[in-house]
Order: C-alpha cells, then structure tokens, then sequence
C-alpha cells in the first residue's frame, strides 16, 4: 500500500465502510419495496408509479433548500441522523406485515419520508467530499466512491432478489433497515479533519463535521438563488445538469416498470430481476474504473462527449427486453448505457466540484439533486401514467429513446474541448503521479443506475 494512499486513513475507511453497509441495504430495498406492492399488494402499472414518484419527490419538495440548510449544519451530524431515519423507517414495513396491517399508503410514507432522508445524505456527503480530500484528488475519490456504487448495485440487488425468493419481499426489506442501521453506528467514529484552506467566499469552521456557510450573510432565498445562478449561469455546468437529467429520466422511465413487466408479463422471478439491475451495477464499475484513464489518455471533456456518442445509443436495446436471446440483448444495452453513467459519476461530479467554491459546494449539489432527482419523479409518474394508457412496451421504447439522446447537451458544449479539469494545471504533476495527500473522503449514495 503507497504510504499516501488515501487507505491509510481511518476517516476514509470509516466513511467507506460505512456507505458500504448503506449501499448494500439501498440496493436489497431497490427490489423489495416495488415488489411489495407488485406481489403483496396487488398494485397497478400507476400505483407502482406513484411509489417511485414519492421516492424521489423530496429532491422537488426540499431539494434547493436544502442545500442552504447544510451549508449551515454539521455534516457529520446530517448523515448520521439521515441513515437512523431510514433505519426506522423501512423497519416498519415487515412489521406492519407482521401485525396484518401493512397498506399501500404506508409504503407511499415510507417512500417519501426515506426520500426526505435521501436528500439530506447526498447533499452533505458530496459537498464534504472536496473538504476531506482536496481538490486535486476529487476524479481519485469519485472513482473509488463510483466503484463502491457499482460493487452495491451488483452484490446488493443479487442479494434484493434471492431474498425475496427465500424470505417474502416484507422480510427481506428488514436487511435494508439493519444496514442503514449500521452504517449510522459507523459513521459515529467519524473524526474531525483539518480545515480547507480558506477561499474568499468561505466564512465558519473547517472540519468534516461543519458546514462552510455557518454565518454566512443573505436570507435562505437569495442563498438557493445564489447556487441556481451558480449552475444554469454557467453552460458547462448546465450541459452536465441537462444530459444526468435526461438520463435520469430515461433510466426511471424503464426502472419504474420492469417489476411488473418481469413478474406479470415475462413470468420471470424476483432474482432473475434483481441480476437484471446487477448487471446496471457492473457497468457503472467498469465505467468508473475505465474513466480516469482514458481521460488521461483523450481529455476530460472528450471522454465525456464521445462515451455519450458512442454507447447512449445502445438504450435503444434496452425496450426489446423478453425471453431467451431478447433478454440477453436487452442486458448488453443496460450495460453499456451504465458504463456511461459510471464514467459520467466520475468525470462529471468531479468537473462541478473543481468549478465550485467551498461555500457554495451545498447549494450547487443542491442544485444538481434537485434537477436530477427530480428527473426521477417525473420519470416515475410519466412511466406510471404511460403504462395505464399506452402499455409496459411503448413506455419502455420512451425511455430507451431518451436514453439514446441524453448525452447531447454535453456533446454539444464547451466541455467537449475541455482536457483537463479547472485549475488542474497547478495539479498537473500530482495527478499524473497518481498520488493522492493523506486525506479522507466520503461517499454518497446513489440508489440505481443513474447520474449522480
């Protein structure tokens, strides 16, 4: 192990551990709870939309203020508190089964408080990053972090499915509750770090356990108008915002339906749908490990327009999803459009970190979960509503074209000529060395296939 390897810090290894455990609880939840109500509860194309949409709908409801209000908080304190609500929350559905009681309605609270949650987690854990890790190491930690993402797609949504075939959907939703459990007891031993350098922007403390705006100047609306400004203001960053919301929305457009689509139309069973999304997980690692390379090799910001050129156009395969070699073919296009995504979780989220001070980095991620996220909740509802009018088939050849498209904004931008990340000059030597200085990082949590 190099002597400067991020590894040999205990707040990253901390952090990652941690997010481990969350990321696998994520990922069995990811196929339980829709199955719940395909399988328990006898739901409809349009109720299982509703239950996406409400998962997602806190990102619209609270996304932008929360940006300022963690700008404000003590992360630490933010990620913790997230991961013991979502704990208590998702242990509440096997026992409503347990007493007889379990509704439709509670799964839509559940979805939703949990999407409250959710917010607050991504949010602060992707503005802590560039704090903990320095700047010139931030393509390093979203490519570990991106990883770990991808590592829980496959190991948790393999496991979502087999657990579902030996326990019921209900009981397997219980490993998802002690997993954030156990992330939130992890997360505890979270040192303090030392304070960034401070910017012109930037008022308050410097651990990992501040916010960078405590006491910062201005109501809590010219603070979210501030990070909007920041992001749409600026075409590379709202090229990056455009293309991860289109993917986003293809992705939900597809993801929403395929329970129904495998358990009721295909007669398949609830693991061969758990390995279906797995194979989204393997794409996203081999696209975030291949990343950093080929960046290195081609440029930042062509790797980002090229990838888009060259494989978004595999999500037309994905609509032809059916028996035997359908399936098959189905499979290479989700693979190929998540080794997309993974590549654009690593180059992307590092490019609107390194062209963001520290006292905004809240509000633009803020920003960026609000677009992003909200994609997903009107991706879930239009799949919803297109799956009660026009059919599962039309709605997944919907989102396979969106898919195809989604790489355009950034295609067509400034950031196609971009090689090196801002202000990576000064980094030049340090990142062609491949070293990175004794920090730690943490690491978020996406919950699917999808642009972060």
């Amino acid at each position: 192990m190099h002597p400067h390897s991020l590894w040999r810090t205990a707040d990253f290894r901390t952090l990652f551990t941690a997010t481990a455990l969350a990321q696998l609880g994520t990922n069995v939840g990811y196929v339980a709870v829709p199955l719940i109500a395909v399988e328990a509860l006898d739901a409809s194309p349009g109720q299982v939309g509703a239950l996406a949409t409400l998962s997602t709908l806190a990102f619209l409801l609270i996304g932008l203020p929360a940006g300022a209000w963690v700008d404000r908080m003590r992360h630490r304190r933010v990620l913790i508190v997230a991961d013991l609500v979502k704990a208590a929350l998702y242990a509440s559905i096997p026992l409503a089964w347990w007493l007889g009681g379990l509704t439709l309605w509670q799964l839509y609270a559940v979805a939703l408080l949990a999407g409250c949650a959710t917010v607050f987690f991504d949010v602060g854990s992707q503005s802590v990053l560039p704090r903990l890790v320095g700047r010139g190491h931030l393509v390093q930690a979203n490519a570990a972090v991106v990883g770990l993402m991808a590592v829980g797609n496959v190991a948790g949504r393999g496991a979502g499915g087999l657990l579902v075939q030996l326990l019921t959907a209900p009981f397997a939703i219980v490993a998802t509750a002690l997993s954030h459990l156990g992330s939130a007891l992890r997360l505890i031993g979270l040192r303090r770090t030392p304070a960034p350098e401070p910017t012109a922007d930037r008022s308050g403390g410097g651990d990992a356990d501040r916010g960078s705006g405590r006491g910062r100047g201005g109501g809590l609306g010219a603070q979210i108008a501030e990070g909007l400004r920041h992001v749409l203001g600026n075409r590379e960053l709202r090229a990056l915002a455009l293309t991860a919301a289109l993917t986003n929305l293809g992705f939900q457009l597809v993801n929403t339906l395929l329970p129904v689509l495998f358990v009721r139309e295909l007669g398949l069973s609830a693991g061969a749908l758990g390995l279906f999304w797995a194979v989204g997980g393997v794409g996203i690692l081999l696209g975030s490990r291949c990343a950093r390379p080929i960046a290195a090799r081609l440029g930042y910001g062509r790797t980002l327009g090229l990838a888009g050129a060259c494989v978004a156009p595999a999500g037309l395969l994905v609509p032809l999803i059916g028996h035997g070699p359908w399936l098959f073919a189905a499979g290479a296009g989700w693979l190929l459009v998540s080794l997309k995504t993974g590549m654009d979780n690593v180059l992307g989220v590092s490019l609107r970190q390194r062209m963001t001070p520290d006292a905004l980095l809240g509000r633009m991620n803020a920003t960026f979960r609000f677009l992003l996220t909200g994609a997903l909740a009107i991706g879930s509802a239009l799949s919803g509503l297109l799956g009660e009018l026009v059919g599962l088939r039309a709605t997944l050849w919907c989102g396979g074209a969106v898919l195809a498209v989604a790489f355009l904004p950034v295609f067509l931008s400034p950031i196609r000529t971009r090689r090196r990340l801002p202000e990576a000059e000064a980094d030049a030597e340090t990142e062609a060395s491949e070293v990175p200085a004794p920090a730690q990082t943490p690491t978020r949590l996406p919950a699917q296939p999808r642009q972060a």
